[in-house]
Formats: C-alpha cells, sequence, structure tokens
C-alpha cells in the first residue's frame, strides 16, 4: 500500500511541477501527461468514472488536441506555452487537481 501512496505522491509532484507557470515545459512533459491520462482511462480510474459524460467529451477534446499539436509540430512556441498548459490541465480534469 505504501508503494501505491508513494507513487501517487511522485506523479503529483511531477503534475505539480508541470503546472507550475514557472517551469519550463517540454515536450516530454506533454508526453507524460498523455501517457498518464492513456494510463488512467485504460485502468478505468474511478476518479473518471464520476465525471459526466459531457465533461469526458471535454477532457478527450483537451487531450485530442494537445497530442495532435504533437502530431503536426516539432516545436511549441513560448506564446503557446500557457495555453497548451491550461489544455493539459484540462484533459487531466478529474485526475488531478492542483493544490495550492
Amino acid at each position: 500500500m505504501s508503494e501505491a501512496i508513494s507513487n501517487t505522491q511522485a506523479v503529483n509532484q511531477r503534475l505539480d511541477r508541470i503546472f507550475d507557470p514557472n517551469h519550463s515545459l517540454c515536450r516530454e512533459d506533454i508526453i507524460y501527461v498523455l501517457e498518464l491520462i492513456k494510463k488512467r482511462v485504460a485502468d478505468e480510474d474511478p476518479n473518471l468514472l464520476d465525471l459526466s459524460q459531457p465533461r469526458l467529451l471535454l477532457n478527450f477534446q483537451y487531450f485530442a488536441e494537445v497530442a495532435m499539436l504533437l502530431i503536426h509540430r516539432r516545436t511549441v512556441y513560448d506564446q503557446e506555452i500557457n495555453q497548451l498548459r491550461q489544455q493539459l490541465m484540462e484533459a487531466v480534469h478529474g485526475i488531478y487537481s492542483k493544490q495550492r
């Protein structure tokens, strides 16, 4: 059980760092978030099962937008970083909530 808690803490710490506006978002961060979402969906995460269907569709929309950005572009420009970070936050809605 402590291994699961430790893993959850590690994931949350990494997401905290990724979603920190002072952090330089990189391609690996984006891929990490997309893979986390994919895994949580495949594992039927109970937090996702509690979301309404419209919210799940919204999560998927943001997931798809970010994934398509990675497919069609090699780099993300500075002016797009905040928008991309917000899209990632929307895509992980229900999986992660930033602790303040």
